[in-house]
């Protein structure tokens, strides 16, 4: 068994301050006896507005937030799977949601660019998001073999479209990280129940931070991170504040339960 971390945030503008605020929260996770902790999505800056993110946009493997992973990473001793930082990209105006991975020795390993960004509006209420018009959108899948298992990255709005995660798992991935920052609104409809699902469809655990409370732009987040085994079982839960939570788990336990319950060998449409 091994332990992993997920850490809730309630981001502000101020970069500095959130760093140090995640800084303390690793240092918890790992003095908790954690080997791999996961920040939520935006974990370094939810801004007044959108296209403020491209003031502090980095090239990858560069920049004074990574620069901040790395160490942490090395302090701490510590896998880190980052959440989302702004990364630059081809529009000036827009980032991409990059989540990277840092091993212990400070080194990054992969990194993610969020596939699929928040353009909607909320059904009854006066409530839309057009994440594109301050994002621009990846088109790779990515995974990284980690002491807890070979990890599946994706963010927040990730959740909603199952094949990626389905696409993730032929990939190898036997467990998914899932950092966001889910409005209330959905948060409280949908973002358990989302979780639970792609656990169980694809026998996988699932390590979900998200940002809680307020945030400059007017944003409420729901929080709620969790953690949850590949048979649906939440391990762990935090409802709301800043914090983190812990679950031992057991690396193996994904290759048992496919070979047990063969739902994935099942299969008769295949991923084209």
């Amino acid at each position: 068994m091994v332990r992993a971390a997920v850490i809730q945030m309630s981001s502000q503008s101020d970069v500095e301050e959130n760093l140090r605020l995640a800084d303390g929260l690793l240092e918890d996770a790992a003095a908790d006896g954690c080997i791999l902790a996961v920040l939520p999505e935006n974990f370094a800056l939810m801004p007044e507005k959108g296209r403020d993110k491209a003031r502090h946009a980095e090239q990858p493997g560069s920049g004074p937030i990574q620069d901040f992973l790395s160490h942490a990473a090395w302090r701490h001793s510590i896998w880190i799977v980052a959440g989302s930082i702004p990364l630059a990209s081809p529009d000036e105006d827009r980032v991409y949601g990059g989540c990277p991975v840092y091993d212990p020795k400070g080194r990054q390993r992969v990194m993610y660019r969020k596939i699929h960004l928040f353009d909607v509006k909320l059904p009854d209420r006066e409530e839309s998001y057009q994440e594109s018009w301050s994002m621009y959108p990846g088109d790779e899948r990515a995974t990284v073999d980690t002491p807890v298992g070979r990890i599946g990255l994706t963010i927040c709005y990730d959740l909603r479209f199952p094949e990626l995660f389905r696409a993730l798992v032929d990939d190898g991935a036997t467990v998914f990280t899932v950092p966001a920052a889910f409005t209330r609104a959905t948060g409280e409809a949908h973002w358990n129940t989302l979780l639970r699902a792609r656990a169980i469809e694809n026998l996988a655990y699932v390590f979900a931070p998200g940002q809680t409370g307020e945030h400059p732009d007017n944003r409420t987040t729901w929080g709620h991170s969790v953690i949850v085994d590949p048979w649906g079982r939440v391990l762990a839960e935090l409802a709301d504040g800043d914090g983190f939570i812990a679950a031992d788990i057991d690396p193996e336990l994904p290759g048992r339960i496919r070979s047990e319950f063969p739902a994935l060998s099942n299969r008769r449409l295949q991923s084209q």
